[in-house]
């Protein structure tokens, strides 16, 4: 782009955006006005460096090229693209076949006002995804087919909080003899589920965190207020 078509773009064409897109322009989904400028000026240089390569630079006024630029935001058109099939953009939002929500959105309000419920709340849980849990299940049946009865024992006294002597006693079996099932015992779950395994129980969900972190973000703004 020559100087003189970077003068036009920012002194004819972006004036014109910034003031018209708050206007006219609609936000879709988490869009704001800023950001659609922003989008309305990229389109306008890729436009106006267009115009000068084809040598019509004199022939297009910049008022033209404002107009054209304000008329595909209007339509759903983005910089970043202009995809009706895509589930996050805009275009297809415009269309009706998706919708995007704020995590933050108000989605019930007791009458008093005092207490409200947002969507991340109503749509979070703190228990494990049920796919998670079945599975889990399903490891530790495989698992626990292949001990012995003393295995077996062992790992039902300790699920009850009793001590290796007792379940020693139930067996029937020396202290140390229990002592040596309980270490072949750990080894052999290191084996079937992994040196990881341990990590694995303790580590939330990426999606948790996320919300977790919004809640937190949004709990602070709100005491910096008070």
């Amino acid at each position: 782009m020559s100087p003189q078509a970077g003068w036009i773009l920012q002194e004819e064409i972006c004036p014109r955006i910034a003031a018209v897109v708050p206007r006219s322009i609609l936000c879709v989904g988490a869009e704001d006005h800023a950001e659609l400028v922003q989008d309305g000026i990229t389109m306008a240089a890729k436009m106006i460096d267009r115009v000068e390569a084809q040598g019509k630079l004199g022939k297009v006024t910049a008022g033209n090229i404002a107009y054209y630029c304000l008329q595909h935001l209007k339509s759903g058109r983005r910089a970043t693209g202009s995809s009706c099939v895509d589930v996050h953009g805009s275009m297809t939002q415009l269309n009706g076949s998706t919708e995007i929500h704020s995590l933050s959105e108000i989605v019930s309000e007791s009458e008093c006002g005092y207490e409200i419920h947002e969507l991340q709340e109503v749509i979070s849980n703190d228990t494990e995804d049920p796919g998670t849990i079945a599975a889990r299940k399903m490891d530790w049946e495989k698992f626990c087919a292949s001990l012995s009865r003393a295995e077996l024992l062992l790992i039902e006294c300790l699920l009850n909080g009793q001590t290796i002597g007792e379940a020693a006693s139930q067996a029937r079996v020396h202290y140390s003899t229990m002592i040596s099932y309980r270490e072949k015992l750990a080894a052999k779950l290191l084996e079937f589920m992994g040196t990881d395994i341990l990590k694995e129980i303790v580590r939330l969900p990426r999606w948790h965190i996320g919300l977790e972190c919004e809640r937190q973000l949004m709990a602070c703004r709100a005491n910096r207020r008070k």
